[in-house]
């Protein structure tokens, strides 16, 4: 089983993006850490303490049915005012080495978003300085809980992926869509427990609605009731053709 790290700039983008493929890893052993990078807010309706009773409540429902280690840490680094810094990028390195993390995701770095561009670009170079033995990296708090965790070995992530999680009015052109039939209603439901961003406000009410009907979209890309896309900088390796034909 893979060690797995799931960046998001703010608590929701990950279960925007990949929720249901999250399940899915989580229900297959795989150890999945989903790290949020600041708290997110302030928001118009929320607050420090509802956003994280929120991203309590929806990791919950993703990791309902795992049976892997899975975990959820907070950064804590400002809302809104995240910057690619040789700080913020060992900070991160610092998440990698202690999680042992084999495969990040993280936010497509094409976006509108000024925090979503900066955590991709610190996520890329933290892969980078994660592997480097004679600089020190910052031992990881999760400002959740205030749980401090060990370094282990330097290394070097094998794969960093990117999900879609874009404020722009664009259409994802992946390079891969993962399957997630089966778990689109339970994804649907770890969005709805950010209630404060999409169930309250009027202009979000929809939100979930939509990326119901994208994962659709997808799935039917596949040959699948439902999907999540991703992009990759670097190939993919197969061994054989035969999952691609359905066997």
């Amino acid at each position: 089983m893979a060690r797995i790290l799931v960046v998001g700039p703010h608590p929701d983008d990950q279960e925007l993006g990949m929720g249901g493929t999250i399940i899915k890893l989580m229900n297959q052993g795989h150890d999945v850490l989903i790290l949020d990078v600041t708290n997110g807010e302030p928001t118009p309706l929320g607050s420090p303490e509802i956003r994280k009773q929120e991203a309590a409540d929806a990791f919950k429902i993703l990791s309902k049915d795992a049976t892997g280690k899975v975990d959820r840490w907070l950064l804590d680094l400002p809302n809104r005012f995240v910057e690619h810094t040789i700080e913020n990028r060992h900070a991160l390195a610092g998440v990698i080495r202690a999680w042992q993390a084999e495969i990040i995701f993280t936010t497509f770095d094409i976006d509108a978003h000024p925090d979503h561009r900066a955590v991709t670009r610190c996520v890329e170079d933290a892969r980078f300085d994660a592997k480097l033995s004679k600089i020190e990296m910052p031992k990881p708090t999760d400002a959740w809980t205030g749980r401090t965790f060990e370094l282990g070995e330097p290394m070097y992530p094998k794969w960093l992926f990117y999900y879609y999680a874009t404020h722009l009015r664009w259409v994802a052109d992946p390079s891969f869509v993962f399957d997630i039939t089966g778990v689109l209603d339970q994804k649907l439901d770890s969005i709805r427990a950010y209630h404060t961003q999409f169930v309250l406000p009027p202009k979000n009410a929809r939100v979930a609605e939509w990326v119901g009907h994208a994962a659709s979209y997808f799935g039917s890309r596949i040959g699948t009731k439902a999907g999540e896309a991703f992009h990759t900088k670097e190939p993919i390796g197969l061994h054989d053709l035969l999952s691609l034909v359905g066997t």
